[in-house]
């Protein structure tokens, strides 16, 4: 399990994470596309959905300390900023990428602030957080009460990223930043407590490569994997079923 700089356990739960939104995205595409009659919108697999997202952030928020840590080693200021700016601001152009073949595919309830619009704006607010280190923790546990409470407001489209939604509004992935962005703040709190400096802080006895070497390839490319998976669920389903869903 010799990956480097790369710590392997960070790959293995985003990988763990990749592989739950496939078979939460495989169950909600059978019940969106009629195939059977699933209900993904509550009890498991709605709860199912809530903790694989929570996970994902969560990683995102640790990966990023992680990140910082070893990037204020060669880079400050400005340029530091900037690094998170246009990571984040790619991030969030694919996530543009995502509403666009939504759009052309679905026309109803298409994707406007999904998760990786989230992760992208997550990443290039990060450098106003890093200085908070483990009070990050509280103020993502803060973030979440919040999205509660705004959740049942109603308002014009443009603050849809904040959790605040017109009425009728519906798409097949909504991550607002609240509460969502809350998770990703906690991550980054747990991520002070567990790898400060970006350094393992504390003692992890290795697993054998059998149940690690799978799941650290999905996390590693765990980008590429969510840009794709869609497409091919769809197209696996019209195969196994002999539906045209074009």
């Amino acid at each position: 399990m010799d990956m480097g700089s790369r710590l392997w356990e960070i790959d293995l739960f985003r990988g763990i994470a990749i592989l739950m939104m496939i078979v939460f995205h495989t169950v909600f595409d059978i019940s969106f596309l009629g195939i059977a009659p699933v209900d993904v919108a509550t009890g498991f697999w709605r709860y199912f959905a809530y903790v694989t997202a929570s996970l994902f952030l969560l990683i995102v928020g640790v990966s990023l300390v992680i990140s910082h840590a070893r990037a204020v080693q060669k880079l400050s200021g400005f340029l530091l900023v900037k690094k998170y700016f246009l990571r984040g601001a790619a991030i969030f152009a694919l996530g543009l990428l995502v509403t666009l073949g939504t759009w052309w595919y679905l026309h109803e309830g298409y994707v406007i602030f999904g998760i990786l619009h989230l992760i992208g704006i997550s990443i290039m607010l990060s450098p106003i957080f890093f200085r908070f280190g483990r009070l990050n923790l509280l103020l993502g546990l803060a973030c979440l009460p919040v999205g509660w409470i705004i959740s049942g407001l109603g308002g014009p489209a443009f603050l849809l990223p904040f959790g605040i939604i017109p009425p009728g509004f519906a798409s097949v992935d909504y991550t607002p930043l609240f509460p969502w962005f809350g998770m990703v703040l906690i991550g980054m709190g747990l991520g002070e407590c567990l790898y400060a400096g970006g350094v393992r802080q504390f003692t992890l006895r290795p697993l054998p490569d059998l149940m690690v070497v799978p799941f650290s390839f999905l996390g590693r490319h765990s980008l590429v994997i969510y840009l794709v998976h869609q497409p091919v669920i769809v197209l696996l389903l019209a195969l196994v079923t002999g539906t045209n869903f074009l």
